[in-house]
């Protein structure tokens, strides 16, 4: 009988669980919520009962009673990206400190998948959302606002939304360091393999990479785009044998994140290209993968554990009823770790 307790049309009750305990429903809940109010042998009449019959009761209902969830919606691009595992770490751990649960979910770079879901955060009335958007969102989260859901963007800058707060990286100044760098190492012909436009952190890591390429009195032809339609490893083998196919190979390579950093490093071993000797590389995250790399990737550090776990703040404080909220665009500052992908003696 205590499969019943799991769900479905057989589900027991807290009926149930008051008929055979002989006691009345307020009783099971004091039971459950209030134990302080019974006497110890009816609390333990009570939970005897419930073990036996494997009665489970029903969160989603408690917290609508209650007026507020324990349950923060966390939405990411991309969870085969161990930044964004990261960011998921920081973000439990300010939760679990406030007693909330996450509820983690991956877009997949997916506006279809992302709009689906933000509906079931909102099916389960979630008490807020932490999200890194498409760059299609707006219409899904203004509708979850209006229902009472606040959230906060991770890895971007709420800049046309004034009721929410935000917590990203200034990924222009991450764009300026890795090519910096490059420009600094003697390259003069730089590539930037970038993920979708539609997303502003490629859009912004770019922007950064040519006011390098400026600073430096480069010509814009210095700096060679090549976009992908993904930031996977799979799309840096691509986007590097692209690069391999141009008639005249670029010294240098900056990648918007290490994935595509790592598939365009193995593209160049493949074809018998010398890392960091023929082609410097940079990628952008500073996963725990780039210095493990064949050939230790210089990378573009952000702090991943930290955007996750001060935007989950930023959302509980927000959620938490106290008055004189306010909303907050918090911008971390990159930084560059250098290692042997970009060290070769340029004489």
């Amino acid at each position: 009988m205590a499969g019943r307790g799991r769900g479905g049309p057989g589900a027991v009750s807290i009926k149930d669980v008051a008929r055979h305990a002989g006691v009345s429903i307020a009783t099971v809940s004091n039971a459950l919520n209030r134990p302080e109010l019974l006497s110890p042998t009816t609390r333990s009449r009570v939970l005897s009962v419930i073990d036996q019959l494997g009665y489970v009761r029903s969160e989603s209902a408690r917290q609508l009673r209650a007026g507020r969830s324990r349950v923060l919606g966390l939405l990411v691009l991309d969870m085969g990206n161990p930044f964004f595992v990261e960011v998921a770490r920081g973000a439990e751990e300010a939760a679990h400190a406030a007693d909330v649960g996450v509820m983690l979910c991956n877009s997949g770079q997916d506006p279809a998948a992302e709009a689906m879901y933000l509906s079931l955060f909102a099916e389960h009335r979630v008490r807020g959302v932490l999200i890194t958007p498409t760059g299609t969102s707006s219409e899904q989260l203004d509708a979850l606002r209006r229902n009472g859901i606040p959230h906060v963007y991770v890895d971007r800058v709420a800049a046309d939304d004034e009721d929410s707060c935000s917590v990203s990286v200034d990924d222009v100044v991450g764009g300026q360091l890795a090519v910096r760098h490059l420009v600094e190492r003697g390259h003069e012909r730089i590539a930037h393999v970038t993920g979708p436009m539609s997303l502003a952190q490629c859009r912004d890591r770019l922007a950064g990479a040519r006011d390098a390429i400026d600073e430096a009195g480069l010509p814009e032809e210095a700096l060679a785009v090549v976009e992908t339609t993904t930031l996977d490893v799979a799309a840096g083998r691509d986007a590097g044998s692209r690069l391999l196919g141009l008639p005249e190979r670029p010294a240098a390579v900056f990648c918007a994140n290490d994935l595509l950093a790592l598939g365009v490093l193995q593209a160049m071993f493949a074809a018998g290209v010398r890392v960091p000797e023929d082609v410097a590389i940079v990628g952008y995250d500073d996963i725990e993968f780039a210095a493990a790399a064949a050939v230790p990737l210089t990378s573009v550090r952000q702090p991943a554990r930290q955007l996750g776990r001060k935007a989950a703040e930023l959302l509980l404080a927000e959620t938490s009823g106290e008055p004189g909220h306010t909303h907050e665009r918090v911008v971390f500052q990159p930084e560059l770790v250098v290692r042997r992908s970009t060290l070769a003696d340029r004489g």
